[in-house]
């Protein structure tokens, strides 16, 4: 038996956290540069805030109902971490699905819903986070609940036939997870449209027209367990940093800048999984959405010698690749880097003349140790640049302070 813990409106619920004069107002939080909704509250969807809405696309008359906020995912990263200590302190065995959502495993625990209705209690009160619980016997269905749990209820279980028969007879068959829009178009024309339509449809057909995730997907409503708890995160097989610039940028050594931070970034998450790099590859973008400009989007790769995670020798293979890669006059609007054939030291293949893996692992993790202490960039590398505003940063006109990761932006109570 599974629960799966989804926080309700999990970016805009993390300010609200904070802030309380705007618990009950609508609150849209805003993609990287301020583009476009990523998150809204219960009242922002219902002024029809849709996601992906363009915020300057919003009528000025409905732009000012809105309290808008730059994506703080600092903040939202550091409260999930707190609401996930909650759920591994209830269970021994928790997945993290995503930042705001998490499968337990209920199994040994007689009143499950009272457990859920208690846990679903204390994460509101020890973290602010509304939350909506689902339980079911297999991930699915689980997931399934969770969004009827929404309505209302706030937990809500599917451990009985019956129960699971009256969700699934109106549950939409686009809803359910691992189907879409895509998937419920072609499932449409073959007469299903509810959850109890594709579950009850023939399994030779759904295999043979949908393949073998679909299928698992019907088994999984039928109450087989198809999936089972992930407890440790299966390795990455590839890293990519990239990020969108405020503005076009012309100037290529700071295009240059700003790939060299974005190796680092990308060799700090290949350290803390414990991984190597075998190839490392860059890539830029003019920008697309203004056609009358002129496009470039070049691409390069290469494979090192030795598979490494020290950004030192990342560096010096990006800054080769970057030679020529852009062109003159041309303004750039993304930039990214791509770490790739990754893999654990321990199962790299031996060479007989050349280690498996080069770098300074001593250096890289005193590097790592210091970031993590006194805060990221403090200490780095002279490619990546120290400007604390540099031409190619983010437009985040509208950030909330990091209430929960910075001595400078404690709240202060005043009595």
């Amino acid at each position: 038996m599974f629960a799966l813990v989804d926080g309700n409106n999990f970016y805009a619920s993390c300010e609200r956290v904070f802030d309380p004069s705007i618990r009950h107002k609508p609150v849209v939080v805003l993609s990287n540069n301020d583009g476009c909704a990523i998150a809204r509250s219960a009242e922002a969807k219902a002024l029809g805030i849709r996601m992906g809405h363009p915020i300057h696309l919003v009528e000025p008359a409905m732009r000012r109902q809105l309290v808008v906020r730059s994506a703080n995912f600092t903040l939202y990263g550091d409260m999930s971490a707190r609401v996930v200590s909650i759920l591994r302190d209830a269970s021994p065995r928790v997945e993290v699905y995503s930042i705001d959502e998490s499968f337990l495993d209920m199994s040994g625990i007689r009143d499950r819903e009272g457990f859920c209705r208690d846990l679903r209690e204390r994460i509101h009160r020890w973290t602010g986070i509304p939350n909506c619980i689902g339980i079911a016997p297999t991930k699915t269905l689980a997931k399934l609940a969770n969004k009827l749990a929404k309505s209302g209820q706030g937990v809500v279980t599917l451990a009985s036939r019956q129960q699971q028969e009256i969700a699934l007879q109106n549950f939409p068959v686009g809803d359910v997870w691992g189907v879409g829009k895509r998937w419920s178009e072609k499932l449409a024309s073959l007469g299903i449209f509810s959850a109890a339509q594709l579950r009850d449809a023939p399994t030779d057909l759904i295999l043979q027209r949908f393949g073998i995730v679909m299928t698992r997907t019907q088994r999984e409503l039928q109450g087989q367990t198809c999936m089972d708890l992930e407890e440790v995160e299966p390795d990455r097989q590839q890293i990519l940093v990239s990020r969108s610039f405020a503005e076009r940028v012309e100037d290529h050594d700071a295009v240059a800048q700003a790939v060299a931070t974005f190796a680092v970034r990308a060799c700090e998450k290949l350290r803390r999984r414990g991984l190597v790099a075998s190839a490392v590859g860059v890539f830029a973008h003019t920008d697309a959405f203004r056609p009358e400009l002129k496009q470039h989007s070049p691409t390069r790769m290469i494979s090192l010698p030795a598979a490494t995670s020290d950004s030192r020798v990342v560096l010096g293979t990006v800054r080769r690749l970057m030679t020529g890669l852009l062109r003159p006059d041309y303004g750039y609007k993304k930039a990214g880097v791509t770490l790739t054939d990754l893999a654990r030291p321990s199962e790299l293949q031996g060479d007989l003349f050349s280690p498996a893996a080069v770098g300074d692992d001593r250096l890289m993790a005193t590097l790592d140790q210091i970031n993590r202490k006194f805060g990221r960039g403090v200490a780095g590398l002279g490619a990546s640049g120290w400007k604390p505003k540099p031409a190619w940063g983010m437009r985040q006109q509208m950030l909330s302070p990091c209430y929960t990761t910075s001595v400078r932006d404690l709240p202060r109570a005043t009595c």
